[in-house]
């Protein structure tokens, strides 16, 4: 019986060299194959060692089969060959840089090292972000980067301009307060009341995938309504300075301007494909959550028109959100100007070479394209008009950019303090805290100077008077 009995050198010989399964299968050897031959024995762990999947059902050799899997993928996650950074950045253009943190610049120049950066820019609201600092712009040839784009896909600004003369705003405040009140929603898991037809609900993307078809309930759910944190839907005094472009006469509007993205949706499909570009675009420590997806791949093309489906439910929201209000309050709008600033384009640069732009918190500013760069709950935001700056990559910033983060800001900033502030503007709140401020962001009109006829051109202003946002 002895000859019979196997030992640590047999296993040794057959490539069971980690100590756990020797002991492992030791154990389970001589407790369940005692009557079996030497040679036998030698042969089965020879087979389990070489097709482990075929015995993970096994009565008695399950255990050693699922070490061995174990290990295997151990191994895989060791030898996995690791994507070089560049030594040094591919140089980017910083705007605004003295009202830039270091850890943002040095955030950036991460971004930069990737091999498969062209181009890059960083807008003066610039502050740290996840993986991408927040008011960065990035060039790329065929690739998309998840987090380049960010968690809240499609992320926008609308305004919309009615034509109706700015007393409104005091005559009806009551009205138009409780419109906003009962009839915006906000926050984690917000949904309307009732249900709600438009057509982004019927776009065939939503079947292409398993993901998709199961986030099509979720998406109905929360059509029309805005994110928590410095999302927003507010009425305010849009002025229009002469030679606008707009075909709107200089002078002041009824304005509503909302700020939110594509929830729940957005949110989960930036999720996955972050995991999947983690999975299989292996960068060193530190870059993890700059992987990227090829757009020639299968997973890429899922992943840029779910982002695409994603921007348009932002926009849908928006939609839904104006036309809810302007009916409730009887107003007729004439002028619509809109913009996403956290998400990824296909640009065609002045070499004729399509690059892959991605604006991560940052507002696109080509020649004449118009967009909305707002301040915050009681300082203007600003309509302006694109340049075309190649080093910005025709982009501008997408607001003032936090001078607090949202925990320093609540330690800092008391309830009382920001609403003896809103007093003295004449500002109406509905919900909102002191993360909010506006003594946690940067100062808007520096932040636009900066910018003034070299990004953008001015040619309107808004100014907030009802503000809506979560808590």
């Amino acid at each position: 019986m002895s000859n019979n009995k196997l030992r640590g050198k047999d296993l040794r010989k057959l490539n069971y060299t980690d100590d756990q399964i020797k002991s492992l299968a030791l154990n389970i050897i001589s407790k369940h194959f005692k009557y079996t031959t030497k040679q036998e024995k030698i042969d089965l762990l020879i087979d389990v060692k070489k097709h482990p999947e075929n015995y993970t059902n096994h009565e008695f050799l399950a255990p050693i089969a699922e070490r061995l899997i174990e290990l295997e993928s151990e191994f895989e996650e060791e030898i996995r060959e690791e994507i070089a950074l560049k030594p040094e950045p591919t140089p980017y253009k910083v705007y605004g840089k003295q009202f830039i943190e270091q850890s943002a610049i040095l955030q950036m120049d991460m971004v930069m090292r990737l091999p498969i950066a062209r181009k890059g820019a960083l807008m003066p609201d610039a502050h740290v972000g996840y993986g991408m600092p927040i008011g960065g712009v990035l060039a790329t040839e065929n690739q998309v980067i998840p987090y380049g784009v960010g968690m809240d896909i499609g992320c926008r600004m609308s305004l919309t301009l009615y034509d109706t003369p700015a007393r409104f705003l005091k005559r009806e405040h009551y009205a138009i307060k409780t419109a906003l009140k009962e009839h915006t929603y906000f926050g984690l898991g917000a949904a309307r009341n009732g249900s709600i037809e438009h057509e982004i609900l019927d776009s065939e993307v939503f079947q292409e995938t398993k993901l998709l078809r199961q986030l099509h309930g979720k998406a109905a759910m929360q059509l029309g309504t805005s994110g928590g944190g410095n999302h927003f839907v507010e009425f305010g005094i849009v002025t229009i300075g002469p030679k606008s472009g707009t075909g709107i006469p200089e002078g002041d509007y009824i304005g509503l301007l909302a700020h939110s993205g594509s929830r729940g949706l957005g949110a989960t499909i930036a999720q996955y494909y972050t995991q999947v570009t983690i999975d299989t675009c292996h960068l060193p420590k530190g870059a993890q959550h700059l992987a990227w997806l090829e757009l020639d791949t299968e997973v890429g093309q899922e992943y840029w028109r779910a982002m695409n489906l994603a921007g348009d439910y932002a926009k849908a929201c928006h939609d839904v959100i104006h036309k809810k209000l302007a009916k409730l309050l009887s107003l007729k709008p004439i002028l619509k100007i809109e913009n996403h600033h956290n998400f990824a384009w296909k640009e065609l640069q002045s070499d004729g070479k399509e690059l892959i732009v991605h604006r991560k918190g940052a507002t696109p500013a080509k020649e004449g394209v118009l967009g909305i760069i707002p301040g915050s709950m009681a300082t203007p935001g600003y309509i302006v008009r694109g340049k075309g700056k190649k080093d910005a990559l025709n982009s501008a910033s997408h607001g003032a950019g936090r001078k607090l983060s949202r925990k320093k800001a609540r330690e800092s900033i008391t309830n009382g303090t920001l609403r003896k502030l809103l007093r003295q503007k004449q500002i109406t709140l509905i919900g909102g805290t002191s993360e909010e401020a506006p003594m946690a962001y940067k100062d808007i009109e520096k932040i636009i100077e900066i910018q003034k006829g070299d990004l953008v051109d001015v040619i309107g202003t808004f100014n907030p008077v009802l503000v809506r946002m979560d808590k």
